[in-house]
């Protein structure tokens, strides 16, 4: 830890939230220039994802033979974050790549180009959880006080993104190429993630066995599960706290080591 403690990339990350007004201002432009002249804004996406959720869950409900009053807040859930996971993956790929301009120009922190992709997105995730509520009532549930846990979820779930996106970043930066093999590796994490399947399908033990192994899985568990009326696994907190600081110790030495090169590769 004492080689990270002074290290360029650590310096990087405390001058980013330092300066976490940047982050939020250049986070809200990137949502204005999206919907510049759009009367509804970001709330065409939640419309979309609304309609997504309500046709799959007609289907994907009959063809799974589940319960709708259990699935459907599942299924909701489990899109919505899956969507602000995978946005925030592809646009993060990116994000250095798309700030050429300021990096060249200006000494602005490299965390920021990173952070403002993740609290735009965290902006539209507010808008399309609005859904969740609404489907609760149509299915004639409630929330209660486990609701809450679902804050620190959202948290370690953020943090556990961002050090992600900082990797991701600088290799896409270096290697065009990368974003579109992240991408299709996602399209694989999607299907082996219970995003629009319930656990409890999976009767074979190899299959449970690959699902806890899956570190996608408990990230959305411990923001989902709470607002599902129950408490996230005890093992889904230790492996989100554990791939949390390994992440945030790997990403700062690898911006360290590669953050005077960006301008070059970018």
């Amino acid at each position: 830890m004492k080689f990270l403690k002074n290290s360029p990339g650590m310096e990087d990350l405390l001058s980013a939230l330092k300066n976490y007004h940047i982050i939020q201002v250049m986070g809200g432009q990137d949502i204005r220039m999206r919907y510049k002249r759009s009367k509804m804004g970001p709330f065409w996406i939640t419309i979309s994802m609304a309609v997504m959720i309500t046709t799959m869950g007609l289907v994907f409900g009959n063809l799974f033979k589940t319960n709708v009053k259990e699935f459907l807040p599942f299924l909701t859930l489990g899109l919505i974050i899956w969507t602000f996971m995978l946005s925030s993956i592809s646009e993060g790929c990116d994000a250095l790549i798309s700030s050429e301009g300021i990096i060249k120009q200006l000494p602005v922190p490299l965390h920021i180009h990173i952070l403002r992709v993740v609290w735009k997105n965290f902006i539209i995730f507010m808008h399309n959880i609005v859904i969740f509520p609404l489907v609760m009532l149509a299915v004639g549930k409630g929330l209660n006080w486990y609701a809450l846990l679902a804050i620190p979820g959202f948290i370690l779930l953020a943090i556990n993104l961002s050090w992600l996106l900082v990797v991701l970043s600088l290799i896409c930066a270096r290697f065009r190429d990368m974003t579109q093999i992240v991408l299709s590796i996602m399209q694989v994490i999607f299907y082996l993630t219970p995003v629009i399947w319930l656990p409890k399908l999976l009767t074979h033990r190899t299959g449970e066995l690959l699902l806890n192994l899956n570190p996608f899985y408990h990230l959305i568990d411990l923001v989902r599960t709470p607002l599902l009326g129950e408490v996230p696994m005890v093992s889904s907190y230790y492996t989100a706290m554990v791939m949390g600081i390994l992440g945030v110790m790997f990403s700062t030495f690898m911006l360290s080591k590669y953050k005077y090169r960006v301008p070059y590769w970018v």
